[in-house]
């Protein structure tokens, strides 16, 4: 026992290297958080604080890094890009009009490579082909599109 109390810093080291390998295999940031607490439990031991006051600070550390430093970390860690999959990551980019779309008659667009029937969004528009169109939604196999102002030279 006088070695564990005399080196007690190495102890709290090895604690806190077998605990960041164990993470290694369970990636759930639970053993990362105990390392952590670990860490402190070594530096309390390395200024000379007695083994009980140890132990709390590595046990603190640990109890605080679980209830407030691990939840962002997962969330962020299981958190994705948003996808846009099927027609909804249509919306937003722009398409040129193929066949005459009016408040009344549907017409074609061509956008992505693909032709799509489109709609005005604004009913009282009149668009002609070779007009630019943004897709504003897309309601059933129809897009509603808004012309984009052409920028004349």
């Amino acid at each position: 026992m006088d070695w564990l109390r005399d080196h007690s810093w190495e102890a709290w080291l090895a604690l806190a290297i077998l605990l960041g390998i164990a993470e290694m295999f369970s990636l759930d940031l639970i053993l990362a958080m105990l390392a952590i607490g670990a860490l402190a439990g070594l530096l309390a031991g390395a200024v000379g604080a007695p083994g009980v006051l140890q132990f709390l600070v590595a046990a603190g550390v640990s109890v605080a890094t679980l209830a407030f430093v691990r939840p962002p970390m997962v969330k962020r860690l299981h958190s994705g890009p948003e996808l846009h999959l099927g027609h909804g990551k249509l919306v937003g980019q722009q398409g040129v009009v193929t066949e005459r779309i009016t408040g009344l008659e549907v017409g074609r667009i061509k956008i992505g490579g693909e032709i799509w029937s489109a709609a005005p969004y604004d009913e009282t528009l009149v668009i002609v082909p070779g007009q630019t169109v943004e897709v504003l939604s897309i309601k059933g196999a129809t897009a509603y599109v808004h012309p984009i102002p052409s920028i004349e030279s």
